[in-house]
């Protein structure tokens, strides 16, 4: 078994302890322990969206569950375009 060392304390962490933190919004990552993850406090009852702006720009935000859902309600989701493959009715184009 091999160690790592935790970028948060420094200390040397066996491989099988080392949880790696990926921060989605920077675009970066790190190796931390659980220990010292203990800290933070988790978020229920959000949702996770990315808002795609017609300019290019996106951003990604956490929203409350219940005023998502206010918004977006269960039939607009089982409608919705998954985020794999063609939207739903697209059609390539034949050239013409």
């Amino acid at each position: 078994m091999s160690k790592r060392t935790s970028d948060v304390s420094g200390q040397i962490v066996e491989d099988d302890k080392v949880i790696t933190v990926v921060v989605r919004s920077l675009g970066k990552l790190f190796d931390a322990t659980a220990e010292e993850l203990a800290p933070l406090k988790r978020v229920t009852n959000v949702v996770e969206l990315e808002l795609r702006h017609p300019d290019g720009n996106s951003e990604e935000i956490i929203v409350n569950k219940a005023d998502f859902e206010k918004i977006a309600t269960p039939e607009l989701l089982a409608n919705a375009d998954s985020i794999r493959g063609r939207r739903n009715g697209w059609k390539p184009s034949n050239g013409e």
